[in-house]
Protein backbone atom coordinates (compact mmCIF):
# COMPACT_ATOMS: atom_id res chain seq x y z
CA UNK A 1 0.00 0.00 0.00
CA UNK A 2 1.44 3.27 -0.97
CA UNK A 3 0.45 6.74 0.66
CA UNK A 4 1.29 10.35 -0.63
CA UNK A 5 1.52 12.88 2.45
CA UNK A 6 1.08 16.55 1.18
CA UNK A 7 2.54 18.46 3.56
CA UNK A 8 6.30 18.86 5.02
CA UNK A 9 5.85 20.31 8.21
CA UNK A 10 5.38 18.60 11.52
CA UNK A 11 2.14 17.10 10.64
CA UNK A 12 2.90 15.68 7.42
CA UNK A 13 6.38 14.67 8.96
CA UNK A 14 4.96 12.61 11.68
CA UNK A 15 2.34 11.38 9.95
CA UNK A 16 4.49 9.98 7.22
CA UNK A 17 7.04 8.42 10.11
CA UNK A 18 3.83 6.59 12.03
CA UNK A 19 2.68 5.47 8.51
CA UNK A 20 6.44 4.10 7.66
CA UNK A 21 6.49 2.35 11.02
CA UNK A 22 3.27 0.43 10.15
CA UNK A 23 4.27 -1.01 6.65
CA UNK A 24 3.74 1.59 4.37
CA UNK A 25 5.05 2.44 1.47
CA UNK A 26 5.05 6.75 2.12
CA UNK A 27 5.81 9.59 -0.07
CA UNK A 28 5.95 12.85 1.19
CA UNK A 29 5.81 15.90 -1.18
CA UNK A 30 6.19 19.15 0.09
CA UNK A 31 5.96 22.32 -2.26
CA UNK A 32 8.80 24.10 -0.91
CA UNK A 33 11.58 23.23 2.27
CA UNK A 34 10.72 20.87 5.01
CA UNK A 35 9.13 23.08 7.67
CA UNK A 36 8.96 26.11 5.78
CA UNK A 37 5.28 26.42 6.26
CA UNK A 38 3.56 27.10 9.96
CA UNK A 39 6.25 24.67 11.17
CA UNK A 40 9.37 27.20 11.12
CA UNK A 41 6.84 30.01 12.29
CA UNK A 42 5.34 27.77 15.75
CA UNK A 43 5.93 29.31 18.97
CA UNK A 44 6.55 25.50 20.37
CA UNK A 45 3.80 25.59 22.81
CA UNK A 46 2.69 22.30 24.54
CA UNK A 47 0.17 21.93 26.92
CA UNK A 48 -2.94 20.11 27.93
CA UNK A 49 -4.72 23.56 29.65
CA UNK A 50 -7.50 23.17 27.14
CA UNK A 51 -11.04 23.51 27.43
CA UNK A 52 -12.29 19.92 25.65
CA UNK A 53 -11.69 16.52 26.60
CA UNK A 54 -10.26 15.65 22.41
CA UNK A 55 -7.74 18.39 22.47
CA UNK A 56 -6.63 17.12 26.43
CA UNK A 57 -6.20 13.65 25.52
CA UNK A 58 -4.69 14.66 22.24
CA UNK A 59 -2.01 16.49 24.69
CA UNK A 60 -1.71 13.67 26.78
CA UNK A 61 -0.64 11.14 23.76
CA UNK A 62 1.58 13.88 22.19
CA UNK A 63 3.39 14.59 25.43
CA UNK A 64 4.27 10.82 25.95
CA UNK A 65 5.83 11.16 22.92
CA UNK A 66 7.58 14.47 23.86
CA UNK A 67 9.07 13.47 26.90
CA UNK A 68 10.90 10.02 25.22
CA UNK A 69 11.52 12.38 22.04
CA UNK A 70 15.68 12.49 22.45
CA UNK A 71 15.57 8.57 23.55
CA UNK A 72 13.60 7.39 20.46
CA UNK A 73 14.77 9.90 17.68
CA UNK A 74 18.19 11.08 18.88
CA UNK A 75 17.47 14.77 18.65
CA UNK A 76 17.16 17.17 22.15
CA UNK A 77 14.36 19.27 21.31
CA UNK A 78 15.08 22.28 24.47
CA UNK A 79 11.94 20.60 25.70
CA UNK A 80 11.49 23.31 28.52
CA UNK A 81 9.05 22.61 31.10
CA UNK A 82 7.97 25.81 33.07
CA UNK A 83 4.07 25.82 33.46
CA UNK A 84 1.09 27.45 31.83
CA UNK A 85 -0.88 30.26 33.84
CA UNK A 86 -3.80 31.22 32.08
CA UNK A 87 -5.65 34.47 33.69
CA UNK A 88 -9.47 35.07 33.78
CA UNK A 89 -10.71 38.99 34.35
CA UNK A 90 -14.76 38.36 33.32
CA UNK A 91 -17.09 36.06 35.49
CA UNK A 92 -17.93 33.78 32.63
CA UNK A 93 -13.94 32.89 31.95
CA UNK A 94 -13.77 31.86 36.19
CA UNK A 95 -16.24 29.72 35.50
CA UNK A 96 -15.02 28.38 32.58
CA UNK A 97 -11.63 28.01 34.59
CA UNK A 98 -13.44 26.33 36.84
CA UNK A 99 -14.98 23.70 34.58
CA UNK A 100 -11.97 23.12 32.88
CA UNK A 101 -9.75 22.69 35.79
CA UNK A 102 -12.27 19.83 36.68
CA UNK A 103 -12.71 18.01 33.88
CA UNK A 104 -8.52 18.11 33.12
CA UNK A 105 -8.00 16.90 36.53
CA UNK A 106 -10.11 13.99 35.73
CA UNK A 107 -8.26 12.96 32.38
CA UNK A 108 -5.28 12.76 34.94
CA UNK A 109 -3.92 16.40 33.86
CA UNK A 110 -1.71 18.15 37.19
CA UNK A 111 -3.62 21.36 36.65
CA UNK A 112 -5.16 23.33 39.30
CA UNK A 113 -7.54 26.65 39.64
CA UNK A 114 -5.42 29.65 41.61
CA UNK A 115 -6.49 33.49 42.70
CA UNK A 116 -4.81 35.93 41.22
CA UNK A 117 -2.47 36.52 44.60
CA UNK A 118 -1.74 32.31 44.39
CA UNK A 119 -0.77 32.77 40.70
CA UNK A 120 1.94 35.57 41.46
CA UNK A 121 4.01 32.57 43.12
CA UNK A 122 4.92 31.63 39.31
CA UNK A 123 5.01 35.00 37.73
CA UNK A 124 6.31 36.97 40.81
CA UNK A 125 5.45 40.50 38.46
CA UNK A 126 1.93 39.83 37.67
CA UNK A 127 -0.22 42.23 38.98
CA UNK A 128 -3.18 40.69 40.48
CA UNK A 129 -5.71 43.43 39.99
CA UNK A 130 -7.29 43.32 36.88
CA UNK A 131 -7.83 39.35 37.61
CA UNK A 132 -10.86 37.41 39.49
CA UNK A 133 -9.00 33.47 38.57
CA UNK A 134 -6.05 31.79 37.12
CA UNK A 135 -5.23 27.88 36.25
CA UNK A 136 -1.77 26.44 36.31
CA UNK A 137 -0.25 23.33 34.83
CA UNK A 138 3.79 22.81 35.97
CA UNK A 139 4.10 20.20 33.38
CA UNK A 140 3.03 22.40 30.20
CA UNK A 141 5.44 23.82 28.39
CA UNK A 142 7.26 24.53 24.77
CA UNK A 143 10.06 22.86 22.46
CA UNK A 144 11.46 23.82 19.41
CA UNK A 145 9.42 23.04 16.51
CA UNK A 146 12.36 22.79 14.42
CA UNK A 147 14.30 20.13 15.89
CA UNK A 148 11.57 18.27 16.81
CA UNK A 149 10.87 18.26 12.67
CA UNK A 150 14.79 17.25 12.28
CA UNK A 151 13.92 14.15 14.66
CA UNK A 152 10.59 13.66 12.46
CA UNK A 153 12.41 14.16 8.85
CA UNK A 154 15.40 11.78 10.27
CA UNK A 155 13.45 8.97 11.52
CA UNK A 156 11.14 9.03 8.36
CA UNK A 157 13.52 8.87 6.22
CA UNK A 158 15.27 5.92 8.16
CA UNK A 159 12.15 4.58 8.11
CA UNK A 160 11.94 4.50 4.12
CA UNK A 161 9.60 7.49 3.57
CA UNK A 162 10.36 9.30 0.12
CA UNK A 163 10.71 13.15 0.84
CA UNK A 164 10.32 15.36 -2.28
CA UNK A 165 10.75 18.65 -1.08
CA UNK A 166 10.23 21.44 -3.94
CA UNK A 167 7.57 18.83 -5.34
CA UNK A 168 3.85 21.17 -5.36
CA UNK A 169 0.73 18.93 -6.09
CA UNK A 170 -1.04 20.11 -8.92
CA UNK A 171 -3.82 17.93 -9.39
CA UNK A 172 -5.61 15.20 -7.47
CA UNK A 173 -6.79 11.73 -9.50
CA UNK A 174 -9.64 10.08 -8.94
CA UNK A 175 -11.21 7.03 -9.88
CA UNK A 176 -14.48 6.61 -11.99
CA UNK A 177 -16.03 5.65 -8.68
CA UNK A 178 -14.58 9.24 -7.14
CA UNK A 179 -12.06 7.34 -5.18
CA UNK A 180 -8.78 9.35 -4.55
CA UNK A 181 -5.83 7.23 -6.62
CA UNK A 182 -2.78 9.30 -6.36
CA UNK A 183 -1.60 12.69 -7.61
CA UNK A 184 0.14 14.92 -10.16
CA UNK A 185 3.36 17.12 -9.47
CA UNK A 186 5.85 18.28 -11.79
CA UNK A 187 7.70 15.39 -12.02
CA UNK A 188 4.85 13.39 -13.31
CA UNK A 189 2.07 11.20 -11.54
CA UNK A 190 2.11 9.44 -8.48
CA UNK A 191 -0.18 6.88 -7.80
CA UNK A 192 -1.38 5.96 -4.34
CA UNK A 193 -3.92 3.81 -2.28
CA UNK A 194 -4.76 7.07 -0.12
CA UNK A 195 -3.49 10.95 0.11
CA UNK A 196 -3.05 12.37 3.24
CA UNK A 197 -3.72 16.33 3.67
CA UNK A 198 -1.78 17.85 5.88
CA UNK A 199 -0.83 20.95 4.27
CA UNK A 200 -1.82 23.15 6.95
CA UNK A 201 -2.64 26.21 5.72
CA UNK A 202 -2.65 25.39 2.28
CA UNK A 203 -5.21 22.92 2.91
CA UNK A 204 -7.95 24.17 1.06
CA UNK A 205 -6.42 24.59 -2.48
CA UNK A 206 -5.73 20.91 -2.38
CA UNK A 207 -9.37 20.08 -0.70
CA UNK A 208 -10.39 22.43 -4.09
CA UNK A 209 -8.03 19.86 -6.24
CA UNK A 210 -9.83 16.76 -4.29
CA UNK A 211 -13.63 17.93 -4.88
CA UNK A 212 -13.55 18.49 -1.47
CA UNK A 213 -15.06 21.68 0.51
CA UNK A 214 -14.37 22.05 4.05
CA UNK A 215 -14.21 24.90 6.94
CA UNK A 216 -10.89 25.92 7.35
CA UNK A 217 -9.27 29.30 6.68
CA UNK A 218 -6.01 30.56 6.86
CA UNK A 219 -5.29 33.53 9.62
CA UNK A 220 -2.45 35.43 10.44
CA UNK A 221 -1.27 35.50 13.70
CA UNK A 222 2.66 37.50 14.72
CA UNK A 223 4.71 36.96 17.41
CA UNK A 224 7.64 39.77 18.59
CA UNK A 225 11.21 38.92 20.95
CA UNK A 226 11.81 41.71 22.98
CA UNK A 227 14.31 42.50 25.97
CA UNK A 228 11.79 43.29 28.61
CA UNK A 229 12.91 45.96 31.57
CA UNK A 230 13.12 42.88 34.02
CA UNK A 231 14.45 40.20 32.01
CA UNK A 232 12.39 37.27 32.68
CA UNK A 233 13.18 34.30 34.35
CA UNK A 234 13.53 31.31 31.88
CA UNK A 235 11.48 29.26 35.25
CA UNK A 236 8.54 32.04 34.48
CA UNK A 237 5.58 30.25 33.13
CA UNK A 238 4.17 31.05 29.53
CA UNK A 239 1.33 33.51 31.06
CA UNK A 240 -2.39 34.21 28.98
CA UNK A 241 -4.43 37.05 30.01
CA UNK A 242 -6.57 34.73 27.91
CA UNK A 243 -9.85 37.70 28.01
CA UNK A 244 -6.94 39.95 26.41
CA UNK A 245 -5.68 37.40 24.15
CA UNK A 246 -1.89 38.66 25.07
CA UNK A 247 0.73 36.39 26.26
CA UNK A 248 4.12 36.25 27.11
CA UNK A 249 7.06 33.63 27.77
CA UNK A 250 10.54 33.44 28.90
CA UNK A 251 13.07 33.02 25.97
CA UNK A 252 16.82 32.56 26.46
CA UNK A 253 19.17 35.11 28.37
CA UNK A 254 15.84 36.85 29.89
CA UNK A 255 14.32 37.97 26.65
CA UNK A 256 10.08 37.26 26.00
CA UNK A 257 7.97 36.45 23.60
CA UNK A 258 5.36 38.52 23.09
CA UNK A 259 1.59 37.64 21.07
CA UNK A 260 -1.42 37.72 20.92
CA UNK A 261 -4.98 38.56 18.93
CA UNK A 262 -6.57 41.63 20.06
CA UNK A 263 -9.87 41.44 18.52
CA UNK A 264 -11.28 43.43 15.40
CA UNK A 265 -11.00 41.98 12.19
CA UNK A 266 -9.87 38.66 11.52
CA UNK A 267 -9.63 38.50 7.62
CA UNK A 268 -8.73 34.79 5.82
CA UNK A 269 -5.64 35.91 3.57
CA UNK A 270 -3.57 34.22 0.96
CA UNK A 271 -0.97 31.43 2.27
CA UNK A 272 1.31 32.76 -0.56
CA UNK A 273 1.10 36.61 -0.44
CA UNK A 274 1.03 37.15 3.53
CA UNK A 275 3.75 39.47 4.85
CA UNK A 276 6.22 37.34 6.71
CA UNK A 277 7.30 40.21 9.39
CA UNK A 278 5.14 41.58 12.82
CA UNK A 279 3.67 44.65 11.93
CA UNK A 280 5.38 47.67 13.90
CA UNK A 281 1.79 48.79 15.26
CA UNK A 282 1.08 45.71 16.49
CA UNK A 283 4.11 44.60 18.02
CA UNK A 284 3.81 47.90 20.06
CA UNK A 285 0.41 46.97 21.06
CA UNK A 286 1.36 43.51 22.31
CA UNK A 287 3.80 45.06 24.61
CA UNK A 288 1.61 47.51 25.87
CA UNK A 289 -0.97 44.68 26.49
CA UNK A 290 1.58 42.18 28.26
CA UNK A 291 2.76 45.72 30.06
CA UNK A 292 -0.44 46.16 31.74
CA UNK A 293 -0.06 42.78 33.84
CA UNK A 294 3.18 42.19 34.30
CA UNK A 295 6.25 44.69 35.01
CA UNK A 296 8.61 42.97 32.88
CA UNK A 297 7.41 45.15 30.13
CA UNK A 298 8.36 48.66 31.96
CA UNK A 299 8.95 51.48 29.80
CA UNK A 300 12.70 50.16 28.54
CA UNK A 301 11.76 47.23 27.05
CA UNK A 302 13.41 47.21 23.64
CA UNK A 303 11.97 44.94 20.52
CA UNK A 304 14.22 42.90 18.94
CA UNK A 305 12.18 41.91 16.04
CA UNK A 306 9.08 39.72 15.00
CA UNK A 307 7.69 37.28 12.70
CA UNK A 308 4.27 36.13 11.24
CA UNK A 309 2.62 32.99 10.56
CA UNK A 310 -0.41 31.25 9.69
CA UNK A 311 -2.85 29.41 11.89
CA UNK A 312 -5.65 26.75 9.96
CA UNK A 313 -8.97 27.65 11.75
CA UNK A 314 -12.40 25.47 11.80
CA UNK A 315 -15.34 27.07 13.95
CA UNK A 316 -14.64 25.82 16.69
CA UNK A 317 -10.60 25.75 16.73
CA UNK A 318 -10.59 21.65 16.34
CA UNK A 319 -8.70 20.08 13.84
CA UNK A 320 -10.50 17.68 11.08
CA UNK A 321 -8.75 14.01 10.93
CA UNK A 322 -10.42 11.96 9.22
CA UNK A 323 -11.05 10.50 5.51
CA UNK A 324 -13.23 12.62 3.86
CA UNK A 325 -13.73 11.19 0.46
CA UNK A 326 -12.39 7.53 -0.20
CA UNK A 327 -8.96 7.12 -0.53
CA UNK A 328 -8.95 10.88 0.87
CA UNK A 329 -7.41 11.95 4.62
CA UNK A 330 -7.23 15.01 5.92
CA UNK A 331 -5.25 16.78 8.99
CA UNK A 332 -5.75 19.95 8.85
CA UNK A 333 -7.58 22.81 10.69
CA UNK A 334 -5.60 22.58 14.05
CA UNK A 335 -6.21 26.34 14.87
CA UNK A 336 -2.57 26.94 16.27
CA UNK A 337 -2.07 23.54 18.11
CA UNK A 338 -0.67 21.54 15.28
CA UNK A 339 2.92 21.58 16.60
CA UNK A 340 2.21 20.20 19.66
CA UNK A 341 -0.54 17.59 18.66
CA UNK A 342 1.88 16.20 15.59
CA UNK A 343 2.69 13.13 17.54
CA UNK A 344 -1.33 12.40 18.38
CA UNK A 345 -1.88 13.02 14.55
CA UNK A 346 0.35 10.83 13.14
CA UNK A 347 -0.58 8.01 15.33
CA UNK A 348 -4.50 8.74 14.28
CA UNK A 349 -3.11 9.21 10.55
CA UNK A 350 -1.80 5.70 10.54
CA UNK A 351 -4.71 4.19 12.40
CA UNK A 352 -7.31 5.95 10.16
CA UNK A 353 -5.02 4.42 7.28
CA UNK A 354 -4.11 1.19 7.89
CA UNK A 355 -7.01 0.01 10.65
CA UNK A 356 -10.11 2.16 9.35
CA UNK A 357 -10.42 3.22 13.10
CA UNK A 358 -8.68 4.61 16.53
CA UNK A 359 -9.19 3.89 20.15
CA UNK A 360 -6.87 7.20 20.14
CA UNK A 361 -10.11 9.80 21.18
CA UNK A 362 -13.52 10.16 19.85
CA UNK A 363 -13.42 10.50 15.71
CA UNK A 364 -16.59 12.16 15.69
CA UNK A 365 -15.33 15.32 17.70
CA UNK A 366 -12.75 15.39 14.56
CA UNK A 367 -15.27 14.56 11.97
CA UNK A 368 -15.92 17.25 9.11
CA UNK A 369 -19.77 16.19 9.67
CA UNK A 370 -19.63 17.93 13.20
CA UNK A 371 -20.37 21.59 11.73
CA UNK A 372 -23.58 20.23 9.97
CA UNK A 373 -24.88 18.11 12.88
CA UNK A 374 -24.45 21.21 15.05
CA UNK A 375 -21.84 18.71 17.83
CA UNK A 376 -19.05 21.45 17.82
CA UNK A 377 -17.49 21.91 21.17
CA UNK A 378 -15.52 25.05 20.89
CA UNK A 379 -12.03 25.59 22.54
CA UNK A 380 -11.93 28.78 24.63
CA UNK A 381 -8.10 28.33 25.78
CA UNK A 382 -6.85 29.97 22.62
CA UNK A 383 -4.26 33.15 22.45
Amino acid sequence: MTVVVVGGGIVGMAAAYSLAERGREVVCCEKGSLGSGSTERSAGGIRTQFSTRVNVRLSLASIAVWESFEAEFGVDIEYRRSGYLFLAREEATVEDFAANVAMQQEEGVDSELLTPEEAREHCPELDPSPFRAATYCPTDGFADPHLALQGYSQAAAEAGVEVRTKTPVTDVHRDGDGRVTGVETPDGAIDADYVVNAAGPWAGGLNELAGVDLPVAPKRRQVAVVDPETPVPESTPLTIDLDTGSYFRPEREGAALVGGHFGGDDPEVDPDRFSASADTDWTVEAVEHAAAYASYFGPETRIKNGWAGLYAVTPDHHPIVEEVAPGYLVAIGFSGHGFQHAPATGRLVADLVVDGETDLVPLDALSADRFERGETHDERNVA
